[in-house]
């Protein structure tokens, strides 16, 4: 399971530096707009990095692991893609069925970043994967 960790921990540095971009620059506006009256004045920083922990996890065992022996990095991303969407799906469909005021747009968006944002992260997990694992 070593192995894995150079593209455990290069999964969270992607999806960190990548989730940072989306939230402050261009996703903070429809936040704001979609569930403002539900949003903390701060994040919670310990649960935030417990999500990115567990989620790149996921990204390893449902994704990079069975495409661990392929070269290439168009099916560890389709993996990874169609993971954040039944993940971020769920999460949204759960809110649209139980919270008030729920913005089914921002849903929209929502699951469509994290279906893109786990594929590109899982991706470059795999290509540091087969980089330290001489996969080429």
């Amino acid at each position: 399971m070593l192995k894995f960790l150079p593209a455990y921990l290069t999964i969270i540095v992607v999806m960190f530096v990548l989730d940072i971009i989306w939230l402050s620059m261009i996703a903070q506006p429809l936040y704001q707009q979609g569930i403002g009256h539900l949003m903390a004045d701060e994040p919670n920083f310990l649960f935030a990095s417990m999500f990115y922990l567990v989620y790149a996890a996921g990204l390893i065992w449902f994704a990079l692991m069975p495409n661990r022996h392929h070269r290439g990095l168009k099916n560890t991303f389709a993996t990874a893609a169609a993971f954040g969407f039944f993940v971020y799906a769920s999460y949204d469909l759960t809110n649209l069925a139980l919270l008030k005021d729920w913005s089914l747009s921002l849903s929209v968006i929502d699951v469509t970043w994290g279906t893109l944002l786990s594929g590109a992260s899982a991706a470059f997990g795999k290509w540091i994967f087969n980089r330290m694992n001489r996969i080429y």
